[in-house]
């Protein structure tokens, strides 16, 4: 089996960004992957794709500012927060 390109991981992480199980998280996510996707390193790819594992409801908590989110996803909670929520 091949190595995932660079390009190929960022259109997947895109379309699973894009087709969540929740509306809200649909928007916030995909707003956030066309503004900064691209722009991660592959570190932090590792840790939005296990972002991305999680529940939607768990993630919709921490976005909205319910409930802190663990804090190994802090730092990208809050990425999401301000290119995500806010992008119009």
């Amino acid at each position: 089996m091949s190595e995932e390109t660079r390009a190929i991981r960022l259109r997947r992480l895109g379309m699973r960004s894009i087709r969540r199980g929740t509306k809200e998280m649909d928007i916030v996510l995909s707003r956030f992957a066309a503004a900064r996707l691209a722009a991660l390193n592959p570190e932090m790819l590792d840790l939005y794709e296990a972002f991305l594992a999680e529940n939607d409801q768990d993630l919709y908590q921490w976005i909205s500012g319910q409930i802190a989110p663990p804090v190994r996803f802090q730092a990208l909670a809050d990425d999401i927060i301000r290119h995500g929520a806010t992008a119009k």
